[in-house]
């Protein structure tokens, strides 16, 4: 049965959807079966994979709204091993139409249940607020990821993330645990990223990777070409950093 894992963080711009882009292609480059659900309503892991989120016949939106099944809903990307749910915006009105919905946060753990057994891991791109789409990621997920910038806003409004996630496991969810906390936009020459990394570590004792992502202009350019940047370029240090962190990811998973 697939291990599902929320990545997300309220704050926007963090390198949220390029980690779930370019963990789930580098997962899946290690022999493991991978959806990645979208479930963001800027569709943007849906673009970094090459697909036209315009062109899709169902997405998310059917899936959490119950328009469709999840497996009428996944398309395989050329690319080795990930599959795909996209999104694009009519999911934008998904919350408006689910509010009074009875169990409405179970909604997509429920649509995902028949799928589970195709894959080893099911990876959630959530949207940036913690809005009720969020709430069914995390009431779907076993674990959830979240990326950090390395700037000095970076621990503002993660006590309300952890706020919210407390409410979910009391509530909802008993099982979910931290999956890790991934450092992006890495730059270790600067004073300002080595004092965020520190108050992360104390804020999350033993749950940052190792693996840090730096700042990398081909890492910027791969969505425009549709491709993670292991298959755009995987010389780049962008590449090799999301594959040592998709090799520390499963290492912890034994």
């Amino acid at each position: 049965m697939a291990k599902i894992v929320a990545i997300l963080n309220q704050k926007g711009g963090v390198g949220k959807t390029t980690s779930a882009v370019n963990l789930a292609a580098c997962v899946g480059a290690k022999g493991k079966r991978v959806l990645l659900a979208d479930i963001d309503p800027q569709g943007n892991s849906t673009s970094g994979f090459g697909i036209d989120k315009r062109g899709t016949k169902f997405s998310s939106y059917n899936v959490l709204t119950g328009s469709c099944a999840a497996a009428d809903a996944i398309i395989s990307t050329k690319f080795e091993n990930v599959d795909i749910i996209a999104s694009n915006m009519n999911l934008a009105g998904a919350e408006l139409e689910i509010i009074d919905v009875k169990n409405r946060e179970r909604l997509l753990k429920n649509a995902l249940a028949p799928v589970w057994e195709q894959y080893d891991f099911i990876f959630l791109d959530c949207p940036p607020s913690l809005g009720l789409i969020t709430l069914n990621a995390l009431t779907a997920a076993d674990t959830f990821l979240v990326p950090i910038q390395c700037e000095y806003y970076a621990l503002e409004g993660l006590s309300q993330l952890m706020a919210t996630v407390r409410q979910i496991k009391r509530l909802y969810n008993p099982y979910i645990e931290l999956e890790g906390v991934l450092l992006t936009m890495y730059d270790g020459r600067l004073n300002l990223t080595q004092q965020v990394v520190a108050e992360v570590k104390k804020f999350f004792p033993k749950k940052v990777y190792a693996t840090a992502i730096p700042r990398n202009v081909r890492l910027s350019e791969a969505p425009s070409f549709g491709q993670p940047i292991l298959y755009f370029d995987k010389r780049s240090t962008g590449a090799q950093a999301y594959m040592a962190l998709a090799e520390e990811f499963l290492e912890k998973q034994k």
